[in-house]
C-alpha cells in the first residue's frame, strides 16, 4: 500500500513519515510533479500528498490528471497547504476532487484529520485503521524494563500491523524514544489478552507502535476480532 509524496522541500517528510506509519504505508517521494505524473501507473498509489507551498499551479494539474483515472473514493489526495493558500484555492481544491486540505506545518490537529481520512478511503482489509471506540474492548498495558515502570495507554486506533495510544499519566523519562523496542506489552482485545512485541514508531501526542511479532497464533486473534469491528 503505497502513498505517493510529491515534497519540492525536505522540511516536513520527516514529521509526515512518522506520522503516518502506522497505517501501514509504503512512503514514495518525488520532487518533480512532472515524473510523479509520468510514474504514476508504476506506483500505483493508495494515495497522495502534494505540497502547494511547494507547487503552487502544478498541484491542480495533478489532481485532474490523477481523478481522470482514480476516484477519491480509491485514491485519496490530500493538499499541504502554506499560509497563502486563500479560500478561493480551497474552493477551487474541493471542486477538482480533493479529499482534504491540511496546514502543512502539521500540528497535531493536521496529523489527526490526515489519520481520519486515510482511514476512511484506503481500502486495505489486512491494514485497514479502525478508530477504537467506547463500546470496542481494547486496552494496552506496556511494562518499561528500563526502569520497570508501567505505562496505561487508551488506545485510539488499531489495525492488523500496531496502533497509537495516549498514556493516561506523565511518562518517565525518556519512555519515549523512536525506534525503542517493547517487549513486556499487554494487548486486550475483545475476551483475549495477547503479549505482542512493539515498536514505537514516532514521538507525538498519540504515539505510534508497531507490532514486531506476536506468540503463537495471536496475530490470527487480533485480525479475528478486527474483522468483528469491520463487520458491526
Amino acid at each position: 500500500m503505497k502513498l505517493l509524496l510529491v515534497l519540492g522541500s525536505d522540511d516536513n517528510y520527516d514529521t509526515i513519515s512518522q506520522s503516518i506509519h502506522s497505517l501501514g504505508f509504503e512512503l514514495i517521494r518525488y520532487r518533480h510533479v512532472l515524473k510523479a505524473m509520468d510514474n504514476i501507473d508504476e506506483i500505483d498509489p493508495a494515495a497522495i500528498m502534494i505540497s502547494a507551498r511547494d507547487f503552487p499551479r502544478h498541484w491542480k494539474i495533478l489532481v485532474q490528471f490523477v481523478r481522470n483515472e482514480r476516484p477519491k473514493e480509491t485514491c485519496p489526495i490530500i493538499i499541504l497547504k502554506g499560509g497563502n493558500f486563500s479560500a478561493e484555492e480551497t474552493s477551487k481544491a474541493f471542486y477538482l476532487g480533493v479529499n482534504g486540505i491540511v496546514a502543512d506545518m502539521l500540528v497535531q490537529e493536521d496529523i489527526d484529520r490526515l489519520k481520519n481520512i486515510f482511514g476512511r478511503s484506503v481500502p486495505s482489509k489486512q491494514e485497514q485503521q479502525f478508530f477504537v471506540e467506547p463500546w470496542h474492548r481494547v486496552g494496552l498495558l506496556m511494562a518499561d524494563l528500563s526502569d520497570s515502570s508501567f505505562i496505561i495507554g487508551d488506545v485510539k486506533t488499531i489495525s492488523a500491523n500496531g496502533l497509537s495510544f495516549s498514556s493516561e499519566q506523565p511518562l518517565p523519562p525518556n519512555a519515549v524514544t523512536l525506534n525503542k523496542e517493547l517487549k513486556e506489552c499487554s494487548l486486550r482485545v475483545g475476551d483475549a489478552i495477547l503479549s505482542p512485541v512493539c515498536r514505537i514508531t514516532g514521538v507525538e501526542k498519540d504515539i505510534p507502535l508497531e507490532f514486531v511479532s506476536f506468540p503463537a497464533d495471536e496475530q490470527r486473534v487480533l485480525n479475528s476480532y478486527l474483522e468483528e469491528i469491520r463487520n458491526n
